[in-house]
C-alpha cells in the first residue's frame, strides 16, 4: 500500500478558496485568467564577504536550511574599486523556489517567520513593481525556525520576492491576501 503524499496547505487552500474568490472579484471568464503565485527568490546579500570570503559559503547553508533546497554562492559581476570588489568574488546567496517548496516556504514564511519578526507592523502594501510582483526584505534570518539561533556566528538580512503570474499590483495584492499576508492597513 502506497503512501499518499500531502499537498501543501497553501496550495489546497489556493485551489479551493482563493481562486473561485479571485474569479469573482475581477470576473475572469476563464479560470486560466486567475493569478498565481509562480515562483519565491530568496537572496541574501553578504557585505562582510570582501573581508571573509568564506562568509557567503555560510550564508548558502543557512539560506539552504531556510528554503529546504539548496542555495547557490551568487559572485560579482564586475569589479567595484571603492567597495573593494573584485570580478568573480563570492558576495551573497539565492535560491529560487517552485512548486510545492515554494507554497510551504510561503506558508512558513506567513505563520512562524513574520510573527516573530521583531517591532512587525505589517507588510508595505506599496511593495510592487507594477507587473504583480511582490518584494519585501526581512532584517534578521533568525526569524526562521530551521535556524539555530546558537549556532549563528553573524546576523543576516534576506530579500524575498514573491513573482506572480497577475497583470495588475491589485489582482497581485489580493491573491496575496488571500494567502493571509498581513499588509499594514
Amino acid at each position: 500500500m502506497a503512501d499518499k503524499i500531502q499537498a501543501p496547505r497553501l496550495k489546497t487552500h489556493y485551489v479551493e478558496v482563493v481562486r473561485k474568490a479571485l474569479q469573482e472579484k475581477f470576473k475572469y471568464e476563464n479560470s486560466m485568467q486567475v493569478p498565481c503565485v509562480e515562483k519565491v527568490v530568496l537572496n541574501m546579500g553578504v557585505g562582510e564577504a570582501t573581508a571573509d570570503s568564506k562568509k557567503p559559503a555560510r550564508a548558502a547553508e543557512d539560506l539552504s536550511l531556510i528554503a529546504g533546497q539548496k542555495a547557490i554562492v551568487t559572485h560579482a559581476r564586475n569589479s567595484v574599486a571603492t567597495f573593494k570588489v573584485r570580478e568573480g568574488m563570492p558576495l551573497g546567496a539565492k535560491v529560487t523556489l517552485r512548486r510545492d517548496r515554494m507554497y510551504e516556504f510561503l506558508d512558513r514564511l506567513v505563520t512562524i517567520a513574520l510573527p516573530r519578526v521583531r517591532d512587525f507592523r505589517g507588510l508595505n502594501p506599496k511593495s510592487f513593481d507594477g507587473r504583480g510582483n511582490f518584494a519585501m526584505g526581512i532584517k534578521e534570518h533568525i526569524v526562521f525556525p530551521e535556524i539555530n539561533y546558537d549556532q549563528v556566528d553573524q546576523i543576516w538580512g534576506m530579500d524575498i520576492i514573491v513573482c506572480t503570474t497577475a497583470k495588475t499590483d491589485d489582482e497581485a495584492r489580493e491573491l496575496l491576501r488571500g494567502f493571509n499576508f498581513p499588509f499594514r492597513a
